[in-house]
């Protein structure tokens, strides 16, 4: 198993209310090139999660930043103009707490987490992860 110590959120940067799957995803990835889904987590509306990447295997979600880090992603994040919009459902909110909590017990409870923005210019997660999930911390 590889050294984890950071999780990433992100969003699909999808509109708002459409639902994605992890093999669309990973179709937008795979056409770029990559060898398979960037994300080790895919949230749906619903909260389901999809599995991507393996998470022994590192990922490819934040350019200079994927050795040490899990990526997870929510289904959404833009409003219908294509805006960056905070459009996390409460099953989606939820989901990602869980998934926290569980890889917490997996590699550690000094797992820190972080919004793709943290580490680019992007509006990805489109919103500030330490302020939305302040409990977290």
């Amino acid at each position: 198993m590889r050294d984890v110590n950071r999780i990433v959120l992100h969003c699909s940067a999808t509109v708002e209310g459409k639902e994605y799957s992890v093999d669309t995803i990973r179709s937008w990835h795979t056409a770029k090139g990559w060898s398979d889904i960037g994300y080790h987590y895919l949230i749906s509306l619903d909260g389901c999660v999809g599995i991507g990447r393996p998470i022994d295997k590192q990922g490819a979600h934040v350019r200079g930043h994927n050795k040490d880090t899990i990526g997870i992603c929510y289904v959404g994040g833009v409003n219908a103009d294509l805006k960056p919009k905070d459009t996390m459902t409460p099953e989606q909110e939820d989901t990602f707490r869980s998934l926290v909590a569980s890889i917490r017990t997996l590699f550690g409870e000094d797992i820190t987490i972080h919004g793709h923005n943290e580490f680019s210019s992007k509006a990805c997660p489109s919103f500030i992860v330490k302020e939305k999930f302040s409990d977290l911390y």
